[in-house]
Parts: structure tokens; sequence; C-alpha cells
């Protein structure tokens, strides 16, 4: 008799049971998710901060500009994510939220560091509480504060690491073997802006199309948030 499978178990119907060989399936579940969502991108540079997301729009009827994959936590912190957008978009309201917070209590911008350990626990509660699910999303914070730019990337596990650089999502490691070999601390706002868009292209090949390009920008200079429009966009693709 061959021995039973994890989900005729069981062990992936509650959140909080662990399976015999300790494992989280629910929680793996929302990891694979995520492995099925769109490629976004995250790069700081001494210049600032570039997200890059794929809208992955398949409808032609779909109004490209309608379609939001990059979003505004304060006025020099963005965010975007991979995979159930709309858990992502309960996250970013949060994360908004806390900063407006800080700057009523503090009269101060709130730290990126801040926002994503605030995110990283909310995340993480869902792993380990009853009629909840995990959320079915991966995060990635960037924003330029006193300690400069910086990017991270929070997982569905509530796990988060800082990076100079990182890609999510179905296209994630052929853009990472890219941003690996061409990444520069030193590089400019606009050439990070084209080290991205190659990374996504080279997923994409021939389904790389300007108009589903998600693009926003926070200069090191001004710390400030800008979501850039397409034509901007296109002039830096190589």
């Amino acid at each position: 008799m061959q021995p039973m499978n994890h989900q005729m178990m069981g062990y992936d119907r509650a959140i909080t049971m662990f399976s015999p060989d300790g494992r989280l399936l629910q929680v793996e579940y929302a990891k694979k998710t995520v492995k099925q969502g769109s490629t976004t991108i995250g790069i700081a540079v001494k210049a600032g901060v570039v997200l890059i997301s794929d809208k992955r729009i398949l409808n032609k009827l779909i109004i490209p500009d309608s379609v939001e994959k990059i979003f505004e936590v304060d006025e020099h912190i963005g965010a975007t994510a991979s995979g159930i957008v709309s858990d992502a978009r309960v996250l970013v309201e949060r994360a908004q939220v806390k900063a407006q917070q800080a700057r009523i209590t503090y009269d101060t911008p709130v730290d990126v560091l801040s926002i994503v350990k605030d995110l990283a626990s909310l995340m993480q509660l869902t792993t380990q509480t009853g009629s909840y699910r995990p959320f079915g999303v991966s995060t990635i914070v960037g924003g330029v504060d006193t300690q400069g730019p910086s990017v991270y990337l929070v997982d569905p596990t509530g796990i988060f690491f800082q990076y100079k650089a990182v890609a999510v999502g179905e296209g994630d490691s052929e853009a990472e073997e890219v941003l690996q070999k061409e990444y520069k601390e030193d590089m400019s706002v606009d050439d990070t802006i084209s080290l991205g868009l190659t990374a996504l292209k080279t997923f994409l090949k021939e389904d790389f199309d300007i108009r589903r390009i998600d693009c926003a920008v926070i200069s090191a200079s001004d710390k400030k948030y800008r979501r850039l429009p397409s034509k901007e966009v296109e002039r830096l693709v190589k």
C-alpha cells in the first residue's frame, strides 16, 4: 500500500497545521502563486531607486494606463508586487496609513525599513492564525530616506531582505541573471531604468511591449516618487 500524499492527509487544509516533514503547505502554495505572477523588478543605486513591473496585459480591449502595478506609499517610497495584486493593494494601503501616521505623530517622513517591518509582521501573522490564508504576493518596497536609497523584498512567509537589485515573478531567474551581470552601484537613474528594462526584455522576448511596462523612480537628489509616462520609458529601451 502506497503512503498517502500530503493533500490526501489534509495537511494543506489548515494554515496552522505542519505536515510530518515540517512544512506549512498553504504558505508554499502562496509562494507558488507568486512564481506565477507577472515579473517585477526593484533596483537601488546611489542615484536613487527604480521600480519596474510587467502589467501583463493580455486583452487588447484593456486600457493600459488603467492598470497600475506600482504604488506610491509616500512621496519618498514606492511599492510593487508579484502574485495576487488585490492582496498587494491591501498591503499598500496599510503601508500608506503607516506612512501618514508617522508624519502626523512625529512630523517626519517614515523610514523605509519601518514600512517593511510592519508589512512583514502582518504577512507572518497570517501564517499562524486560523481562518486566515497567507498573502499570495511578494512585495518589493523601495525608497530614499536618511539612510539613502534602499530596496526590500517581503515574501509570503513574512521574511524580508534588503537587496541591491531583485526580481520576482514568473521571469525572476532570467531577469536576475541580467541584474547580477550588469548591476553597478554608481549607475545613473536612466541607466538603471535601462538595465531593468533589459532584464524584463530578456524574459518577455517578442512579447515585450512598452505599453505593458509600469515604471517609477525615486531620485536620491529630491527624494520624490515619480511614475514615468510610457514615452519617457520608451526612449530608455536598449
